[in-house]
C-alpha cells in the first residue's frame, strides 16, 4: 500500500481488526520511510449479477432502480428507512452470494417479496399486485388467503 503522505510504495501493517459489520477489514499501517502512520480499510469486492429480463434482455442490476420499487409499495407505510436499507442490503447480499453472472428478474421479484411480506404485509400485497400481475378480485383475496395462512 502506497503511503499517502510521501508516497513510499511500501508500507508496514501495525495492526488488523474486523470492523463492526464483519465484512470490512481495518488496518492501522506505518511508513518505513517518513514514519507516518494512516489507516486503510480492506473489503472483498463481489459483484451483483446482471438481471435477465422477462422477454430476455439483460441489463446491469440498478439497485435504485430495486429501492424505487420497494420504496413504491411501502408509500405512506409505517415502515422505518433503516428497516428498508436492511431489507436492499440482504437482497444484494443473497444475489451476490449466488456467485452467478446472470440472474433472472423472477428470482429478485421472489426476493423482494419475500422480504416485503415479513416487513409489511399490505406492500407485499400492493407489490405482488403488480408483480405477480392480478388480474381481477380473486386474486387479491387468494393471495390475501396464503398470507393469513402463512400467519
Amino acid at each position: 500500500m502506497r503511503c499517502p503522505f510521501c508516497s513510499e510504495e511500501d508500507s508496514k501493517v501495525i495492526d488488523s481488526r474486523l470492523t463492526g459489520d464483519g465484512y470490512q477489514i481495518r488496518r492501522r499501517r506505518e511508513c518505513p520511510k517518513c514514519k507516518e502512520r494512516f489507516t486503510t480499510f480492506e473489503t472483498a469486492e463481489l459483484l451483483v449479477p446482471h438481471i435477465i429480463k422477462n422477454n430476455g434482455n439483460r441489463e446491469p442490476f440498478d439497485i435504485q432502480k430495486l429501492r424505487k420499487g420497494i420504496a413504491y409499495a411501502l408509500e405512506k407505510r409505517p415502515v422505518s428507512t433503516n428497516d428498508v436499507e436492511q431489507m436492499i442490503q440482504k437482497i444484494v447480499l443473497q444475489l451476490q452470494a449466488l456467485g452467478e453472472r446472470e440472474v433472472p428478474s423472477k428470482l429478485v421479484g421472489n426476493l423482494v417479496l419475500d422480504g416485503l411480506k415479513s416487513l409489511d404485509k399490505v406492500a407485499y400485497i400492493r407489490f405482488a399486485s403488480i408483480y405477480l400481475s392480478f388480474d381481477d378480485i380473486a386474486e387479491f383475496t387468494k393471495e390475501i388467503e396464503k398470507l393469513r395462512l402463512d400467519s
